[in-house]
């Protein structure tokens, strides 16, 4: 630069100059012009320079408040260095500002996870040539398993996008996340539990197992996190007086969720129900078979659709996929309308695609009517019925097999005035489900065998999932009552972790052990469960010679018994009063 301005101040001092000629004119311009190029470029290069310099300093800056808000997010999760580096990852990290763009970046990151393994299990069921029968039957399980999470964690950013407006309360967009990402965990367990059952399936477990447990992982952080946010917002709110009254604390029984239409309101009004469709056995109906009715109902339907199946057995799998929404089956009475079945884990099956009857399109309801697995308790797993619908109810209905007879695998879940009968773990699953006014019964196992009314299956401590029994009846069978002696039976073991299940305001009889619990293995589970019994009466109900166990609890506040009834544990005063089922919210 110094040069430069020497030589322009040389090429202006005329004092000096003597005479020019035209040639000597002509490489003085070009000079001239060169040098005043020169300082341009040089100027623009220091200000890009400059320019690039505050630039890089604000993209500095907002990647370090990016990442302060990562770390301060990820410092609530049960797997904060997986959490961090999963999301600081380059090609991941992009500008956040708040807690809910972490969430959303997190449940994208684990949409692409989730992908990945089922192509993994598609790769599997083409590439090995020598899987078993139920080997087949478990990557057909994960295959639908995995596409729920999909569904799931799709429905969950688009919650996300949504939060928090008028539409819903903050409490409801609370439940409605928890509840989407709880079960999204859930899925992965599934899959994976379907390798359990022998040496052979095990080896397929281990190939699949890093994925899953990777995916499971994911979805913790972003449960924990999804509680966090929304637990602070409602606490905020409250403070402030903003929300003064939460949604379900307002909303009355004979209300209706804003969801429902004018028709299936009136349609829940009538002392009748009309059907849309005719099941019967004999040829007087529309259909010879439960599953023909469902497969011609309509998909994704917003208005309840009406399956009425007349009096007879039936003898066959039925499957209400995802797609089936809003489908009822109305019986004409429970010891009349009889499904059956008989698949096994003993001959080939999972315990999952073993049910008789598997619910899985959200707002299903059944009224009238018997699910069945007649397989026997030497059979060993076989259920009944398994229920993966979210906000799905069951009035009147008899579930009635051995072991694991009523799988409640998902979701939100309500029976009021039924029969549940069986073995072995005979309520299971992790869903967040209430069993009120029901008759509850332990049957005559095989030799050798302890009966366990329930065996739930919570792995997370942020999951919104556990079996609630309130105001019901806990007994057995005339054919169990006549041998008791012989036979052990307990109100539950843990199958995972965090196993949660509450026995509150029921009558239970001297079926039960005065130990009342059981544990699954070892010291398994025993200090994170949470069993908690609260104002039961009857033979079985005395607590004084319970297990002692860290996990177990005498439930002593009318307060805390309340957080497990209907209103709050399931959200019931916003979906419960659509069903046109008989319910009560609260203690």
């Amino acid at each position: 630069m110094t040069r430069i301005k020497d030589f322009l101040a040389k090429m202006s001092d005329s004092g000096k100059q003597i005479s020019i000629s035209k040639k000597n004119k002509k490489q003085l311009f070009i000079a001239l012009v060169a040098a005043i190029l020169l300082v341009g470029a040089v100027i623009g290069i220091v200000t890009g320079v400059k320019s690039q310099n505050k630039n890089s300093g604000e993209d500095s800056e907002a990647s370090a408040a990016s990442h302060a808000i990562l770390k301060r997010s990820c410092s609530s999760t049960l797997y904060p260095d997986l959490c961090f580096s999963t999301l600081a990852a380059p090609g991941a990290i992009k500008k956040v500002s708040s807690l809910k763009d972490v969430i959303e970046l997190s449940l994208n990151i684990t949409t692409t996870a989730v992908e990945h393994n089922f192509f993994a299990v598609k790769k599997l069921l083409k590439s090995r040539k020598k899987l078993t029968k139920r080997e087949k039957v478990a990557l057909h399980d994960c295959l639908e398993n995995i596409d729920e999470t999909l569904d799931e964690l799709h429905a969950a950013v688009a919650d996300l996008h949504q939060y928090p407006n008028k539409n819903k309360s903050l409490t409801q967009y609370a439940d409605d996340l928890k509840t989407l990402i709880s079960s999204a965990i859930t899925n992965q367990e599934t899959c994976l539990d379907g390798f359990s059952h022998d040496e052979a399936d095990k080896k397929v477990r281990k190939v699949l197992e890093k994925g899953q447990v990777h995916v499971e992982q994911l979805c913790s952080n972003a449960l924990a996190m999804i509680r966090n946010m929304t637990d602070n917002d409602i606490a905020n709110a409250s403070k402030m007086n903003v929300n003064r009254k939460l949604k379900e604390e307002v909303v009355e029984e004979k209300e209706w969720p804003e969801w429902l239409s004018v028709a299936d309101r009136r349609l829940l009004q009538s002392s009748t129900v009309t059907p849309n469709v005719v099941v019967a056995a004999d040829g007087s109906g529309n259909y010879k078979t439960v599953s023909e009715a469902v497969a011609a109902a309509p998909e994704k339907s917003s208005t309840r659709y009406v399956i009425r199946i007349k009096a007879g057995v039936y003898r066959e799998n039925v499957d209400v996929p995802k797609k089936k929404t809003n489908i009822m089956f109305l019986g004409d009475g429970r010891t009349t309308t009889i499904i059956t079945a008989s698949r096994n884990v003993v001959d080939g099956s999972t315990t999952f695609n073993s049910a008789t009857v598997a619910a899985v399109g959200e707002k299903f309801l059944a009224r009238d009517i018997t699910f069945q697995n007649t397989a026997g308790p030497s059979k060993h797993q076989a259920v009944a019925l398994r229920v993966g619908s979210d906000l799905s109810a069951f009035y009147r209905v008899d579930v009635l097999a051995y072991q694991d007879s009523l799988y409640v695998h998902s979701n939100r879940q309500f029976f009021e005035g039924c029969l549940v009968a069986g073995t072995v773990d005979f309520i299971f699953g992790n869903a967040a489900v209430v069993l009120q006014n029901c008759d509850i019964h332990a049957r005559k196992p095989d030799s050798g065998q302890k009966n366990m009314v329930t065996a739930q299956g919570r792995t997370d401590p942020n999951q919104n999932t556990g079996i609630v029994i309130q105001k019901s009846r806990i007994g057995a069978t005339s054919d169990l009552q006549a041998v008791k002696g012989s036979f052990k039976t307990f109100l539950g073991r843990p199958w995972k972790e965090y196993s949660r299940t509450v026995i509150m305001q029921s009558a239970i009889s001297d079926i039960i052990d005065p130990a009342g619990w059981h544990e699954w293995s070892g010291t398994f589970a025993l200090d994170t469960l949470f069993y908690g019994e609260y104002a039961n009466t009857g033979a079985g109900a005395g607590t004084s010679n319970r297990v002692t166990w860290k996990g177990f609890k005498v439930i002593t506040s009318a307060t805390e018994a309340q957080t497990f009834t209907p209103g709050s544990f399931i959200a019931g005063g916003s979906w419960l009063s659509s069903t046109g089922f008989p319910f009560s919210l609260g203690l």
